[in-house]
C-alpha cells in the first residue's frame, strides 16, 4: 500500500513539473521583422503620433543582431525610401520579462508590451514601435537589398533617396513568371521529345523483330502459312465475306468482330503485333484488317463510307506514323501484308 501511495505521490510531481516546464516553454520572443514607429514620448510631457498618411520611420531587424532604419514614404505608384542608417543590436533575455537591449554596444531600456508592440528608451525619450508584417511581405526583400548594396560601396551615412515603383516590380514579376512558365514549357517539350525518341526506338525494335522472325521463318512454315493462305482465300467462308464487303453497307461491331477471327484464324499473330506497332483509331485498324484480307481499296472506302482518297490517306500516314519517313499507300499496303506471312 505504502509503495502505491508513493508511486502515486512521485506521479504527481512529474505532471506538476511536466506542467510548469511547459508554461515555462514559451515562445521567444524575436525582433525579426518590420517595425513601424508610432508614437513618440518626450521628457516634457509632449507626444508627437505618426498617422498612416505621413512618411513612415521604419526598423527592419534581421533576427536580434541587425536593425536598419529609413524613412518611407508612400505614392499613388511607388515608394520611396531614405535609409537612415544601419547598427549591429543585441537583445538578451534576462528572465522574469526583463531583457537587455544594446544598438551598436548602447543599452537601450526596451519593454515588450506583446508580441507586436515594443518601447525603447533612448536618451530619455520613449519610441513606440509597432510590428508591420504587411510592409516586410511587401518591400522587406527590396529594402533590404538597399542597405546591402549601400553598405558594400561604403555609403550608409548621408544615403540618397531610392524610388521602388510598383509598376516596374509587377514588370518584373511578370518577367519572372513569364520566364518560369518559358522553363516549364521546355520541360514540357523535353519529355515529349524523349517520350517520342523511346517510342521510336521501342518500334524500330518491334520492327526488326518481325523482320527478323519472317527471315528465320524455315522454308516448310512459309509453305504451310501459304497453304492455309490459299485455302482460306478459296474458301466459301471467305466468298461470303467478299460478296457482304462488295454491298458497300456498313458493317455492325459483331461483324467486326467476325472479321478479326477470321484474320486471327489464318495469321494468329497479325492483330496483337499490329496493335503494338502504333496506338491505331479504330478507322485506322479495321482498314488494315480489310488490308490484310486483300479487300481492295474502293470497297474498304465503301465498307467504311470514306472516299477511297481518305483510304489513301490513311495508309500513307501510317507508314510516316510507323518509319517515321514519307511512304506510299501501296508501302503500307505491303509491310502490312509481310506482318505474320
Amino acid at each position: 500500500m505504502k509503495k502505491r501511495q508513493s508511486l502515486l505521490a512521485i506521479l504527481a510531481i512529474s505532471l506538476l513539473l511536466g506542467c510548469s516546464m511547459g508554461t515555462n516553454r514559451r515562445k521567444a520572443f524575436s525582433l525579426q521583422g518590420a517595425w513601424s514607429l508610432s508614437q513618440v514620448e518626450y521628457p516634457i510631457g509632449q507626444t508627437d503620433t505618426f498617422p498612416d498618411a505621413g512618411p513612415t520611420y521604419l526598423r527592419i531587424y534581421e533576427g536580434d543582431s541587425v536593425m536598419m532604419q529609413c524613412q518611407l514614404t508612400k505614392t499613388a505608384s511607388a515608394i520611396v525610401i531614405k535609409p537612415q542608417g544601419r547598427c549591429n543590436v543585441t537583445l538578451i533575455d534576462k528572465g522574469g520579462g526583463e531583457r537587455l537591449y544594446l544598438e551598436d554596444d548602447d543599452p537601450c531600456p526596451l519593454t515588450v508590451k506583446d508580441d507586436s508592440t515594443i518601447i525603447i528608451q533612448q536618451n530619455g525619450i520613449l519610441y513606440t514601435w509597432h510590428r508591420t508584417n504587411g510592409i516586410d511581405k511587401e518591400w522587406g526583400k527590396e529594402i533590404r537589398g538597399i542597405f546591402s548594396n549601400a553598405a558594400a560601396e561604403g555609403d550608409m551615412v548621408g544615403m540618397n533617396h531610392y524610388v521602388l515603383s510598383e509598376k516596374e516590380r509587377e514588370q518584373a514579376s511578370f518577367i519572372h513568371w513569364m520566364f518560369f512558365a518559358f522553363a516549364i514549357l521546355a520541360l514540357v517539350f523535353l519529355q515529349v521529345i524523349l517520350a517520342n525518341q523511346r517510342a521510336r526506338r521501342r518500334l524500330q525494335l518491334q520492327l526488326s523483330q518481325i523482320k527478323e522472325e519472317h527471315e528465320r521463318r524455315p522454308q516448310p512454315v512459309r509453305k504451310a502459312i501459304k497453304t492455309v493462305e490459299q485455302a482460306y482465300f478459296a474458301s466459301d467462308e471467305y466468298q461470303l465475306l467478299q460478296r457482304r464487303l462488295s454491298n458497300g453497307q456498313r458493317m455492325r461491331e459483331e461483324e467486326w468482330k467476325d472479321v478479326e477471327e477470321q484474320v486471327h484464324k489464318v495469321y494468329p499473330g497479325f492483330c496483337s503485333q499490329l496493335r503494338n506497332l502504333y496506338a491505331m483509331s479504330e478507322l485506322e485498324y479495321q482498314v488494315c484488317l480489310l488490308i490484310k484480307l486483300r479487300i481492295v481499296p474502293s470497297n474498304i472506302a465503301s465498307v467504311l463510307s470514306r472516299d477511297v482518297s481518305t483510304i489513301s490517306t490513311v495508309r500513307s500516314r501510317l507508314y510516316k506514323k510507323v518509319f517515321g519517313q514519307k511512304g506510299g499507300a501501296r508501302e503500307w499496303d505491303d509491310f502490312v501484308l509481310s506482318i505474320g506471312a
